[in-house]
Protein backbone atom coordinates (compact mmCIF):
# COMPACT_ATOMS: atom_id res chain seq x y z
CA UNK A 1 0.00 0.00 0.00
CA UNK A 2 2.72 2.13 -0.42
CA UNK A 3 1.28 3.41 -3.60
CA UNK A 4 -1.05 6.08 -3.68
CA UNK A 5 -3.26 7.45 -6.70
CA UNK A 6 -3.98 10.69 -7.76
CA UNK A 7 -6.99 9.95 -9.70
CA UNK A 8 -9.67 7.00 -9.33
CA UNK A 9 -9.02 4.08 -11.58
CA UNK A 10 -11.64 4.08 -14.78
CA UNK A 11 -13.91 1.53 -14.86
CA UNK A 12 -15.17 0.29 -17.93
CA UNK A 13 -18.01 -2.54 -18.30
CA UNK A 14 -18.72 -4.98 -20.67
CA UNK A 15 -22.33 -5.49 -21.11
CA UNK A 16 -21.94 -9.12 -22.75
CA UNK A 17 -19.76 -10.95 -20.34
CA UNK A 18 -20.16 -8.52 -17.40
CA UNK A 19 -16.52 -8.52 -16.64
CA UNK A 20 -15.19 -5.40 -14.33
CA UNK A 21 -11.41 -4.29 -16.32
CA UNK A 22 -9.42 -1.43 -14.87
CA UNK A 23 -7.34 0.78 -17.01
CA UNK A 24 -4.66 2.39 -14.59
CA UNK A 25 -0.99 2.78 -15.37
CA UNK A 26 0.46 0.64 -13.02
CA UNK A 27 -2.15 -2.42 -13.72
CA UNK A 28 -4.60 -3.44 -11.11
CA UNK A 29 -3.51 -4.62 -7.56
CA UNK A 30 -5.21 -6.65 -4.97
CA UNK A 31 -7.38 -3.96 -3.47
CA UNK A 32 -7.99 -2.57 -7.10
CA UNK A 33 -9.36 -6.05 -7.87
CA UNK A 34 -10.73 -6.21 -4.05
CA UNK A 35 -12.38 -2.82 -5.06
CA UNK A 36 -12.97 -4.29 -8.41
CA UNK A 37 -14.95 -6.83 -6.72
CA UNK A 38 -17.49 -5.43 -4.29
CA UNK A 39 -18.48 -2.54 -7.22
CA UNK A 40 -18.95 -5.58 -9.42
CA UNK A 41 -21.58 -7.09 -6.05
CA UNK A 42 -23.09 -3.91 -5.73
CA UNK A 43 -24.18 -3.47 -9.05
CA UNK A 44 -25.45 -7.11 -9.26
CA UNK A 45 -27.29 -6.60 -5.70
CA UNK A 46 -28.57 -3.06 -6.73
CA UNK A 47 -29.81 -4.61 -10.05
CA UNK A 48 -31.24 -7.59 -7.93
CA UNK A 49 -33.09 -4.93 -5.25
CA UNK A 50 -34.19 -2.51 -8.30
CA UNK A 51 -35.89 -5.87 -9.89
CA UNK A 52 -37.36 -7.10 -6.78
CA UNK A 53 -38.71 -3.40 -6.10
CA UNK A 54 -40.23 -3.19 -9.64
CA UNK A 55 -41.92 -6.57 -8.97
CA UNK A 56 -43.07 -5.65 -5.46
CA UNK A 57 -44.58 -2.54 -7.35
CA UNK A 58 -45.89 -4.54 -9.41
CA UNK A 59 -47.39 -6.27 -6.83
CA UNK A 60 -48.61 -4.06 -4.74
CA UNK A 61 -50.20 -1.91 -7.70
CA UNK A 62 -51.95 -5.17 -8.52
CA UNK A 63 -52.65 -5.68 -4.75
CA UNK A 64 -54.35 -2.17 -4.74
CA UNK A 65 -56.24 -2.49 -7.65
CA UNK A 66 -57.46 -6.04 -6.12
CA UNK A 67 -58.75 -4.09 -3.18
CA UNK A 68 -59.64 -1.57 -4.70
CA UNK A 69 -62.60 -3.73 -7.02
CA UNK A 70 -63.33 -5.61 -3.66
CA UNK A 71 -64.18 -2.76 -1.87
CA UNK A 72 -66.15 -1.18 -5.23
CA UNK A 73 -68.12 -4.09 -5.23
CA UNK A 74 -68.95 -4.44 -1.77
CA UNK A 75 -70.45 -0.91 -1.81
CA UNK A 76 -72.10 -1.57 -5.04
CA UNK A 77 -73.65 -4.96 -3.04
CA UNK A 78 -74.84 -2.50 -0.80
CA UNK A 79 -76.22 -0.66 -3.46
CA UNK A 80 -77.89 -3.26 -5.61
CA UNK A 81 -79.71 -4.49 -2.08
CA UNK A 82 -81.10 -1.27 -1.39
CA UNK A 83 -82.58 -0.91 -4.93
CA UNK A 84 -83.93 -4.55 -4.70
CA UNK A 85 -85.01 -2.94 -1.49
CA UNK A 86 -86.81 0.02 -3.07
CA UNK A 87 -88.55 -2.05 -5.85
CA UNK A 88 -90.14 -4.57 -3.84
CA UNK A 89 -90.81 -1.54 -1.35
CA UNK A 90 -92.74 0.44 -4.30
CA UNK A 91 -94.11 -3.01 -5.79
CA UNK A 92 -95.83 -3.31 -2.05
CA UNK A 93 -97.06 0.21 -2.39
CA UNK A 94 -99.26 -0.44 -5.57
CA UNK A 95 -100.52 -3.34 -4.18
CA UNK A 96 -101.40 -1.86 -0.86
CA UNK A 97 -102.85 0.99 -2.94
CA UNK A 98 -104.87 -0.73 -4.90
CA UNK A 99 -106.41 -2.64 -1.77
CA UNK A 100 -107.06 0.35 -0.41
CA UNK A 101 -109.18 1.82 -3.33
CA UNK A 102 -110.98 -1.30 -3.85
CA UNK A 103 -111.43 -1.21 -0.20
CA UNK A 104 -112.73 2.49 -0.07
CA UNK A 105 -115.02 1.71 -2.86
CA UNK A 106 -116.51 -1.55 -1.26
CA UNK A 107 -117.05 1.15 1.97
CA UNK A 108 -118.61 3.20 0.07
CA UNK A 109 -121.22 0.55 -1.41
CA UNK A 110 -121.87 -0.26 2.43
CA UNK A 111 -122.16 2.97 3.26
CA UNK A 112 -124.63 4.15 0.46
CA UNK A 113 -126.69 0.43 1.39
CA UNK A 114 -126.73 1.29 5.10
CA UNK A 115 -127.77 4.58 3.64
CA UNK A 116 -130.48 3.12 1.89
CA UNK A 117 -131.39 0.61 4.76
CA UNK A 118 -132.26 3.81 7.08
CA UNK A 119 -134.37 4.93 4.77
CA UNK A 120 -136.56 2.38 3.89
CA UNK A 121 -136.55 1.76 7.89
CA UNK A 122 -137.83 5.41 8.02
CA UNK A 123 -140.19 5.10 5.21
CA UNK A 124 -142.02 1.73 6.85
CA UNK A 125 -142.12 3.13 10.22
CA UNK A 126 -143.42 6.86 9.12
CA UNK A 127 -145.76 3.99 6.86
CA UNK A 128 -146.71 2.01 10.08
CA UNK A 129 -147.30 5.17 11.99
CA UNK A 130 -149.71 6.34 8.68
CA UNK A 131 -151.51 3.53 9.05
CA UNK A 132 -152.10 3.56 13.11
CA UNK A 133 -153.22 6.87 12.50
CA UNK A 134 -155.27 5.98 9.44
CA UNK A 135 -156.43 2.85 12.12
CA UNK A 136 -157.36 5.44 14.68
CA UNK A 137 -159.53 7.71 12.42
CA UNK A 138 -161.01 4.44 10.88
CA UNK A 139 -162.26 3.95 14.59
CA UNK A 140 -163.07 7.01 15.55
CA UNK A 141 -165.20 7.66 12.13
CA UNK A 142 -166.67 4.24 12.51
CA UNK A 143 -167.28 4.98 16.78
CA UNK A 144 -169.39 8.22 15.08
CA UNK A 145 -171.06 6.83 12.84
CA UNK A 146 -172.66 4.50 15.52
CA UNK A 147 -172.93 7.01 17.76
CA UNK A 148 -175.32 9.01 15.17
CA UNK A 149 -176.97 5.94 14.35
CA UNK A 150 -177.73 4.62 17.56
CA UNK A 151 -178.98 8.00 18.85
Amino acid sequence: MSKQLKYPPTLTTTTSSSNLAIANDGGATGLEASLLSLIHQHQISSSSLRHQTEKSKKEAMRAGNRVSELLVDAVNAGVQQSFLHQKQIESEIRLLTASINRFHKQTQQWLAASHSLNTAIKEIGDFENWIKVMEYDCKSITAAVRNIHQA
